[in-house]
């Protein structure tokens, strides 16, 4: 089996996402290694329904939805189309269960937890940050928590999924060769909200 120990894609940003941060304010970071599966399947089969129950949570079959259970969250990706989310590990695991709930049918269950990384943004202005690179209304009357969107963010093409409205919170899925550049344009874009003092 693979070493799947290594240094994750953003672990060269670590300190500058750090800098960028204001407590309070805003919190960039990265959420390394989750594991990711693609799945392919037909959304009315009797495959579908038998994944969900295995996974916990009915797979979503509404644009921009996510469905969550105890150990994974699934997010729309299109009609037959869907990314699960899972802990740094959990990956042949939940290609296992697919496996299962799946035979016989005919369906594509693919490992792409290398494909993306995750960047989390919170605080009380990472809607306002998000949104000097994303065309989206971010807003919570309009991206509501539990909600997932396919979009592009400061050129780059990520997932963005909003995971609270209060606290804000986002996680951005952006493609590991974009995503030294995206740490640096958030950074950038951070920049106005300032430092907290270093006095006591």
């Amino acid at each position: 089996m693979a070493d799947n120990h290594g240094e994750s894609p953003l672990a060269a940003r670590a300190d500058l996402l750090a800098q960028a941060s204001v407590p309070g304010v805003v919190e960039i970071g990265e959420v390394p290694f989750q594991a990711q599966i693609t799945l392919r399947a037909d959304p009315k089969g009797a495959g579908a329904e038998r994944a969900g129950t295995a996974l916990g949570t009915m797979l979503p079959t509404q644009p921009g939805e996510v469905a969550a259970s105890e150990t994974v969250r699934v997010l729309w990706m299109g009609p037959d189309e869907w990314l699960l989310v899972g802990a740094q590990g959990s990956a042949e695991e939940i290609q296992s269960t697919l496996t299962e709930a799946l035979a016989g049918e005919h369906a594509s269950i693919v490992d792409v937890s290398a494909h993306r990384t995750v960047v989390r943004v919170a605080g009380p202005k990472a809607e306002e940050l998000l949104s000097k690179g994303c065309a989206l209304d971010l807003h919570p009357r309009s991206f509501e928590a539990g909600r997932c969107a396919q979009t592009m963010l400061a050129h780059a093409e990520v997932v963005l999924v909003r995971n609270s409205v209060e606290p804000p919170e986002f996680w951005v899925f952006v493609r590991s060769s974009f995503s030294r550049y995206l740490a640096d344009w958030l950074a950038d874009a951070a920049s106005e909200y300032g430092r907290p003092s270093a006095a006591a």
